[in-house]
């Protein structure tokens, strides 16, 4: 039976657990990943006055560093990190919010996957479809772990 020995981080920023065994073994098990791919969302965002009235098309892509082990063996959601929560606080988020810039609402998205302490490390990338004449779209990606953080 392993049990969790440590949690700690590389300089990455990447989450490793380890696990060690009954004879002080220690395994170190990988990140797995989460993927929320293509969400798409009507809110307020942009400098322009315009852009301050009328909602326009915001598209979100996250990927979340999580260790999935402990809910693939009890097949119980309490022991997974639940990504539909996620993504309606994401949706909640930019339907109530009204940033400026692309830049906030990325570092807004990615505080809110790392409100679950199993998440690890996030990817956050934003995209407004349409905001640049012959481009299909303009964005952002950050990537945020919990060393990251600021409190």
């Amino acid at each position: 039976m392993w049990t969790e020995a440590a949690t700690w981080y590389r300089r990455t920023g990447d989450r490793v657990v380890l696990f060690m065994d009954a004879d002080l073994s220690v395994t170190v098990v990988p990140m797995d990943r989460i993927h929320i791919t293509d969400l798409v969302v009507s809110g307020i965002i942009g400098i322009n006055s315009d852009e301050r009235v009328n909602e326009q098309e915001i598209r979100v892509n996250a990927t979340l560093w999580v260790d999935t082990t402990r809910a693939a063996v009890s097949d119980d959601i309490a022991d997974a990190v639940n990504y539909r929560t996620i993504t309606k606080a994401i949706i909640a988020h930019i339907e109530e919010g009204r940033p400026m810039l692309v830049e906030r609402l990325t570092q807004e998205i990615a505080d809110i996957c790392l409100i679950d302490e199993r998440v690890g490390k996030v990817e956050v990338r934003v995209e407004k479809p349409g905001a640049l004449r012959h481009a299909r779209s303009v964005g952002i990606t950050i990537t945020r772990s919990r060393v990251d953080q600021v409190t």
